[in-house]
């Protein structure tokens, strides 16, 4: 549904935001989400380099103990 609308709608819509909530509290708002996103961003990222990790970490501990054998 989202993708349907315009930028004329998605202005409409900030406007009257605006005037129901107040400029600074719309902008505190998109701000909030903003960073909201970059955290999500930057925890989806490190789940991945600390998969990386324990996979590098789980066969470093299973040569060393294949070679103690």
């Amino acid at each position: 549904m989202i993708g349907s609308l315009g930028w004329q709608e998605l202005l409409i819509i900030l406007v009257i935001l605006a005037l129901l909530f107040g400029a600074g509290r719309v902008a505190g708002l998109g701000g909030a989400l903003g960073r909201g996103i970059r955290e999500f961003r930057t925890e989806a990222r490190g789940s991945d380099s600390d998969e990386q990790k324990d996979q590098t970490t789980t066969k470093s501990d299973e040569s060393s103990s294949s070679s103690n054998v």
